[in-house]
């Protein structure tokens, strides 16, 4: 079974294709394909209150560009979903109708919390040592999803409009970092030590610099010593010193600074990057879905 997950963020959209096989009565998920377009909605979204015409035409473009490669590999079954610029854009539901008209895309604005569902969908936590408690932060270039588990359990779940566009472009006030430090230190709280699973292209990004191997997790003491280095850096040493697209560069040390914060606050002192993205929680919960009509 082939099966398609669309997910249209505020800095990038991306297309990502899987195959899914049972072997040993569990399911297998194989990457065909995974495609990425730097959008960068919420440049225009954060700014304006609207997507403006020349991004609206690259959102209409990418998806038929997207429908064409699912056809392509003949997928099955596809969900495709946008976070929070397309929430914030006043023409958002327009552009979602003329992608419907223009390539058949249906997609669905999906509210914060759900976002926050959807990391948890890929279910990292419930391989993991039980005992410790999970803290999944997914830092976007809209909002930031947090999401606690504990004994099994997702206990909260919480979306904060801090994103790595927004800060990029002086939108995030002093009370929306109150209000997430409040937030953590009345929620995020367990008699077992507490660890945290990062995603997001920029966490994913830290993780491959850092040459961790996988499954071993970084420290926030790694991290704080990145966000210096970076943050002294402009985005042009960034680029030539790292070897970073340009679309990454300027955003990374925002993100730092938001896992940072959220570590701190929450006394985390570890940070495992597995690699989930929406996209891999969009698969797993279509998958999980047609399982349970079955």
């Amino acid at each position: 079974m082939k099966i398609a997950a669309i997910d249209i963020g505020s800095n990038a959209a991306r297309l990502l294709i899987n195959e899914v096989k049972i072997s040993n009565r569990k399911p297998e998920f194989i990457k065909l394909n995974l495609l990425r377009i730097p959008l960068r909605l919420g440049m225009d979204v954060f700014t304006m209150g609207m997507i403006g015409e020349e991004r609206e035409k690259m959102v209409i473009d990418s998806m038929k560009i997207f429908s064409d490669l699912m056809k392509i590999y003949k997928v099955e079954h596809y969900r495709a979903c946008a976070t929070s610029a397309m929430r914030d854009a006043s023409n958002g539901n327009e552009i979602i109708r003329q992608v419907k008209e223009t390539s058949g895309i249906n997609i669905e604005i999906i509210s914060g919390d759900e976002e926050a569902t959807l990391i948890y969908e890929n279910h990292v936590a419930e391989g993991l040592d039980k005992e410790f408690a999970y803290l999944y932060i997914d830092v976007g270039g809209g909002s930031t999803e947090l999401t606690f588990y504990e004994n099994g359990k997702m206990v909260y779940e919480k979306s904060f409009n801090i994103g790595t566009i927004r800060l990029l472009n002086n939108l995030v006030t002093p009370e929306n970092w109150q209000e997430m430090k409040d937030e953590i230190k009345d929620n995020i709280v367990s008699k077992r030590p507490i660890v945290a699973i990062g995603s997001g292209g920029n966490i994913n990004k830290v993780f491959s610099m850092s040459k961790t191997k996988d499954g071993k997790p970084m420290t926030l003491a790694h991290l704080k010593k990145v966000y210096k280095e970076f943050n002294e850096l402009s985005v042009e040493e960034r680029m030539t010193k790292h070897n970073l697209r340009e679309d990454r560069a300027d955003v990374l040390v925002h993100a730092l600074r938001i896992f940072n914060n959220v570590m701190s606050w929450s006394d985390i002192n570890r940070i495992f990057v597995p690699k989930i993205s929406v996209a891999d929680g969009l698969i797993h919960n279509i998958f999980s879905q047609l399982h349970e009509k079955k």
